[in-house]
């Protein structure tokens, strides 16, 4: 059992030995041609190879002006217009060139050119690993693909996977762009580079991307980053956890913790989700959606379920806005709160549309109605219309409201708060007269055609009305009917406190919620009563 142990040994041994010696054989360099070839006691074991010399090792060809040949050690030094092939797709040219068989390395040195197909590597200093198939320089280098030239002090390409990889002064030029890192990879068979460090570019036109981590598509202009990346073109900024950026189209795509600042018109754009087009500065924001308008002495706050900007005669001088809000509007500003369910505001008109329960705030006065119209004068409130079933409450304390009841009503700013009111049709007032004895408190109920409230200090001054029936009650006597009159309700619950609580939406109570009122409607012609002449 011993010696067929022992046997089995010496068998498995001599087995191994002739595979390493098949294998050395295999592997050895093979001269092909030389002019000349002599050996002398001064080169030691080196063959001298001089003119056209021609070598080959494992499908790699090497051509160059002369060489030194180690035999034993499987290796050689080219020189002169040194020429490495492997294949029809891979090249290198050096002065110098030094392989080794055994360990499939080459070094090459001098006006280094590494051609992979359409792509060429040039450097001053080149160490090929045949057995993982990269090439790397350490002393500067640069890589010519396309219509790019990457640059960088230390950098690597592994032909194989058409992957090469940079560090350190990193930069990628292009007719379109440049690119300036401090590590990158790029890929020389779709042209994408990969990002993984802070990372600049600047493209043609003077759009500035900036990202942390991602891909960057030069041959489609596409950019794909995450980290809080970032897009800059003139004075629109628009950043989010993650980016998609088309140059073609124009388009940016944010998720997270969007923000898009427009900082030429002084408004900012939020949301978890932003949909961004630069050519004509539309702009959609949705999930947490909020615009921020800071160009007066207070930041107005926007909320709403869907936000969408729309831009008109882009970079010119009559450039205007347009805003839309959809579903859950909630607005807030340190002198008027709104809320409704939907709001549109027309630059060019210097007006706001609020529709669907319309409701807005002024200290201590409350106005709404079935639709509301809010003009504004340089970013302050100028005047607001209230139509159909409009109302006005302004709260004395906690059981006594000064209020206005109109088909049509109109209230007029000045300085941030309301100067005097405008009633029309079918009015009715109830108005809490102060006396110095509260004890004395007096109520008149009026009701007329038209009501002009004019107001001072923050309190009434004068009232003007045409014919009017009207009566004067003890407070404490005052009928519930005339107390409170139709429609009325204290919103107090609905009301923004701050820009944190517009997320927080509130309904009216149902039985508080106004129905709306029927709305006549022309009929429409027919074309035969036309032609008939009706």
């Amino acid at each position: 059992m011993l010696m067929m142990s022992i046997l089995c040994l010496i068998m498995f041994s001599c087995i191994t030995a002739e595979a390493q010696n098949r294998h050395k054989t295999d592997s050895r360099i093979y001269l092909i041609h030389s002019d000349i070839l002599y050996k002398t006691p001064s080169e030691g074991p080196a063959e001298v190879l001089v003119g056209n010399v021609k070598l080959s090792h494992e499908g790699v060809y090497l051509n160059c002006d002369s060489a030194r040949f180690y035999r034993e050690d499987n290796s050689f030094d080219a020189y002169g217009h040194v020429k490495m092939t492997q294949g029809d797709t891979l090249s290198l040219t050096s002065d110098s060139l030094f392989y080794d068989g055994f360990g499939l390395q080459a070094h090459a040195r001098g006006k280094v050119v590494l051609i992979h197909n359409k792509s060429r590597l040039t450097t001053e200093k080149l160490d090929y690993d045949r057995v993982y198939g990269v090439g790397m320089y350490i002393d500067g280098g640069t890589l010519y693909d396309a219509d790019n030239v990457l640059k960088s002090n230390w950098g690597q390409y592994t032909p194989s996977t058409h992957e090469a990889f940079f560090t350190e002064n990193v930069e990628l030029t292009n007719p379109k762009f440049n690119l300036v890192s401090d590590t990158l990879y790029y890929y020389t068979d779709t042209e994408r580079a990969r990002i993984v460090t802070p990372t600049n570019i600047t493209t043609s036109d003077g759009t500035f991307v900036y990202g942390q981590m991602g891909d960057y598509d030069t041959k489609q202009s596409k950019a794909n980053l995450l980290n809080r990346s970032y897009i800059i073109k003139d004075m629109r900024k628009i950043v989010g956890d993650s980016l998609h950026y088309d140059k073609n189209t124009g388009i940016s795509e944010a998720f997270g913790n969007v923000v898009l600042t427009d900082d030429e018109n002084l408004c900012s754009l939020l949301g978890d989700y932003c949909w961004y087009d630069e050519n004509t500065g539309n702009a959609m924001a949705t999930d947490s959606a909020l615009v921020m308008e800071y160009s007066g002495p207070d930041t107005l706050y926007v909320h709403a379920d869907t936000l969408r900007m729309f831009t008109f005669n882009l970079d010119t001088d009559s450039v205007y806005r347009n805003l839309h809000a959809y579903r859950h509007v909630r607005m807030f500003r340190n002198d008027v709160q709104g809320v409704c369910d939907s709001l549109v505001t027309l630059e060019l008109d210097s007006c706001t549309y609020m529709y669907g329960q319309p409701i807005l705030w002024n200290e201590q006065q409350q106005v709404f109605g079935e639709e509301i119209r809010v003009y504004n004068n340089d970013s302050t409130i100028d005047w607001v219309h209230i139509l159909r079933q409009a109302m006005t409450i302004e709260q004395k304390d906690s059981i006594s409201f000064n209020q206005v009841s109109a088909k049509e009503m109109k209230c007029f700013f000045k300085d941030g708060e309301i100067e005097h009111n405008e009633a029309h049709g079918n009015v009715k007032v109830t108005y809490f007269i102060d006396e110095d004895d509260a004890t004395n408190l007096l109520a008149n109920y009026t009701e007329t055609t038209q009501l002009f409230l004019f107001m001072k200090d923050k309190k009434v001054d004068r009232i003007w009305m045409p014919k009017a029936q009207g009566t004067m009650y003890p407070s404490v006597q005052l009928p519930h009917e005339v107390r409170y009159l139709e429609n009325f309700a204290w919103f107090d619950y609905i009301r923004p406190l701050d820009k944190n609580d517009l997320y927080r939406w509130r309904d009216k109570d149902a039985a508080n919620v106004l129905k709306a009122t029927e709305q006549r409607v022309a009929p429409r012609q027919k074309l035969s009563d036309i032609q008939k002449g009706q």
